[in-house]
Formats: C-alpha cells, structure tokens, sequence
C-alpha cells in the first residue's frame, strides 16, 4: 500500500508522463500558458523542472524523457528516473498521463503497466489521461467519441480510473483550463489532499532535504554578510522585507541545486557502474584469455563497458523492487537579490 501524506495547498507538483511523441510537451505549454517547449520539440534527454500558474494556482510541472523513447540508454534513463523524483520531492500531486487524441497506438495499452514498474502499484490512483487535440470539434463531441465510440482509448482510460481531459495543441486556447483544474484538484481532494509517496520517493526527499542543509551551511558567510550589507541601506519595515525576499530567494536557489545535485544521484549510480565495471572486466578477462594476453585486455575493456552499464541498471532496478513489493533542469526562479549582493554565486 502506497504511504500518502499532505502536500502543500499553494503548490501543485504535477508529473508529466508520455510514452512517445511531443504531448507532454504540449500539455506544459498548456498548463504554463507559455512556450516552455518550442512545437519542434518531440523528445527530451534531461528532466525539465518548470512553474507557473494555472487557473489561479500555483503549479510545478516536471517533464521526463518519454517512455519509449529509444534514443535514451537503459542507465542514462533510470538515472533521469530517478532525478525526476527529485525534482518533484517530496511526491506529485498528479500524475497526467499524456497522449494525441488521433494516435493512440495498441503499443500505448502498456502504459499503465510500465508506470507502475516505474513509480509503484499505486500511483495509477493519483493519474488523469490527457489528450492533446487539434481541430475545430467542439470539446463535448470529443468527450462524447471517447466515451462511446473509441473502444481502444476507453479501455486505456480505465485503466486511470476513467479520469480524462482533452485539451488544445495550440496553448493560447485557454477555454478548459479551468476545468483542468478543477479535475486535478478534485482527484486530490478524494484522496484525503494527499499526494503521492512511495520509498523511492521517501529516499529522493530525504536526499533533497540533506543536501539542503549542506548548502544552506555552506552559505551562511554569504547570508551573513548580505544581511549586514542590507542593514546598512534599508531600515525599519523596508530592511525586514529585504531580507523576508533574500531568504525565500536564496531558499528557492538551494532548493534547485538540491534537487538536480545530491548523494542520491551522485553516488547510487556509481556504486552499480562500479560493481559492474569491476565483475564485467574480470568475466571478459576470464573470456579473452582464451586468446592469449592481448584477448585478455581486449575482452577485459568490452567485458567492463557492458558491466558497468548492466550494473548500473541493476542498481536502479532494486529501488524499483522496493516501490513494487514494499508497503509503504530547467530551473525556475528569481534571482534578482543573489545578483544584488553577490558578483559570484559559490558552486554547489
């Protein structure tokens, strides 16, 4: 059973999920009402972090490399996997499930299968589907297509718990925003206000949080003097809005950092390519051998390439055990006042 803790009422995390071709990325520029991703854009490599508001609320959009996306290698996917729980630590509130209305392949069925491999059991519970559209139907002759004619997407979207929303490939057609919303928030409210968590997801928050406080540590020299810097220009009210403005800015830097750079990702991945580098090197030294010293260090280079990839992949395919048998970046924001004070912002 997935553990589902209260999120935040200000901010929704929602999580883009699409098994190929550019909706998702239709739908951030949907949710956005802005072109986060040009129209060109049909796949990613990196996991994209991006906020706005829709509708009034304020949202965090996370957008991962398609599922079936084949120009990804198996490590560099789990490891943007696993980054992507990062980045909407401490859960996501939703999960919207994109497809185009007009493409839905018998190959997308697996969908819901591969998300549950991925995220766990239960996350089909806290997901909408969206279907991107382009035309001049009006919504409720779509809504009355899938519904009653489209058998193959009806039985996708049962799979969702029979939550759906269709909206507009052009992003400035803002007509169903509203409802969109309503739909996200209605789905939240029915799981208690909750969103969701699995261990995987503990592990990216617990990792987000400690790299935090490293980073907030390492700047206190910085905050310090800023602080003294602003004593001396600003006073009474206007000093405690100053620095009231400093703190949530540099916090929403840290954060950021946090979340794309922490002893989760840095160091995970490298304990599975290092096992399977040193396990595949010795198998195909073992292997050229057989051919004399030269196969052996042949062998013994190919032998740890392909280790270190399958070790890697080993690594991350454990935490997706634990997800599925256990109980339970673009990076937006304002830096205006880092700018002011500091000339140079310290690595991370």
């Amino acid at each position: 059973m997935d553990k589902r803790k209260k999120g935040s009422p200000t901010e929704l995390r929602l999580m883009l999920i699409s098994s190929c071709g550019p909706s998702q990325f239709l739908l951030t520029n949907y949710i956005l009402g802005r072109e986060a991703f040009t129209k060109d854009i049909t796949s990613i490599s990196e996991c994209t972090k991006n906020t706005g508001v829709l509708s009034g609320r304020r949202v965090a959009v996370i957008n991962a490399p398609n599922i079936y996306d084949k120009g990804i290698c198996q490590v560099k996917r789990e490891m943007e996997l696993r980054k992507s729980k990062c980045l909407c630590s401490p859960g996501p509130h939703a999960f919207l499930v994109t497809f185009d209305l007009e493409k839905i392949s018998k190959n997308e069925m697996k969908t819901p299968k591969m998300m549950m491999e991925r995220y766990g059991r239960h996350c089909l519970r806290h997901c909408i589907v969206l279907l991107a559209y382009e035309g001049n139907l009006e919504l409720p002759a779509l809504e009355d297509r899938v519904e009653k004619t489209d058998w193959l997407l009806r039985d996708l979207i049962e799979q969702y718990s029979g939550r759906f929303h269709i909206f507009s490939k052009n992003w400035r057609d803002r007509r169903s925003d509203r409802e969109l919303l309503k739909k996200i928030e209605r789905m939240v409210a029915s799981l208690g206000g909750a969103f969701f968590s699995s261990r995987t997801f503990q592990k990216a928050d617990e990792y987000v949080k400690k790299e935090e406080k490293r980073l907030k540590k390492q700047r206190e020299g910085e905050i310090e003097k800023a602080w003294v810097e602003m004593e001396k220009q600003y006073i009474a009210e206007e000093l405690y809005q100053q620095k009231d403005a400093y703190i949530a800015n540099v916090g929403a830097e840290i954060r950021a950092m946090a979340e794309m750079d922490n002893g989760w990702l840095r160091t995970s991945l490298a304990r599975g390519l290092g096992t399977g580098l040193v396990v595949g090197a010795v198998m195909g030294a073992l292997f050229g051998s057989i051919e004399g010293p030269g196969g052996m260090v042949l062998y013994g280079i190919i032998g740890g390439a392909v280790g270190g990839s399958a070790g890697g992949t080993a690594q991350v395919a454990v935490e997706h055990m634990e997800d599925r048998v256990a109980p339970p970046a673009r990076l937006n924001f304002n830096s205006i006042f880092i700018n002011r004070f500091f000339a140079n912002t310290r690595p991370c």
